[in-house]
């Protein structure tokens, strides 16, 4: 997402470095991972770490996608949507899974390939384009990115009320009352995918890798 905020602190870079480690011993030319985790646990932050230093020290061209550039509802109406269908509507439902898995199946076929980005700035969605011919690497973070097919699943195990201080302190969204009932709503859909990953970021950030 352009124009997003990055908190980006010594314990990103220390699971960063595990990660890569284990990405590094897949004998792919195509490697896709996932990153989920409660809004607030630093999956930006983690992706980003991962996918700098996998180019900038390894050599090997990595992209990252953010799963909520492909919400259904267009930002400025998400959560009038919200309001008139339910706050239990809230989940995996919202996303345009069709077209996310689109774009990856475009980089797993090596084709140039559009899609949505919403810059936070204007709160407007644009269209990037990117020749994944060019790209071995490709993360995918997002609250459900674990519910994709993918080499490997990382799941950030901090709930949204262990960082909510740090959803206040961002200032990305409001903090009223809908969203705390929106994070609720997440947080039942977010941990129900917990058993899918291979690599679980505990919440003293250490990682432990499952077999």
């Amino acid at each position: 997402m352009l124009g997003d905020v990055l908190l980006i602190n010594d314990k990103h870079r220390k699971a960063a470095e595990i990660i890569i480690q284990k990405i590094l011993e897949i004998k792919k030319s195509k490697i896709i991972v996932c990153v989920s985790g409660e809004s607030g646990s630093g999956k930006s932050e983690l992706s980003h770490c991962i996918g700098k230093d996998l180019v900038k020290k390894f050599n090997v061209p990595t992209k990252i996608i953010h799963s909520d550039n492909y919400y259904r509802t267009h930002p400025h109406f998400r959560n009038k949507w919200r309001l008139a269908n339910g706050i239990e509507q809230v989940g995996m439902n919202e996303i345009d899974w069709k077209r996310l898995i689109g774009n990856i199946k475009d980089f797993l076929d090596n084709k140039i390939s559009q899609m949505p980005c919403v810059d936070l700035v204007p709160d407007e969605v644009d269209m990037l384009t990117t020749d994944f011919s060019k790209i071995n690497v490709l993360i995918v973070d997002g609250l459900y990115a674990i519910n994709l097919p993918c080499d490997i699943s990382v799941f950030i195990d901090l709930t949204y009320h262990e960082t909510k201080l740090a959803q206040a302190s961002r200032g990305k969204e409001n903090t009223d009352e809908l969203r705390w009932k929106i994070l609720e709503q997440e947080h039942k859909n977010v941990v129900s995918l917990k058993e899918k990953a291979n690599i679980i970021i505990n919440k003293d950030y250490t990682v432990t890798c499952i077999d």
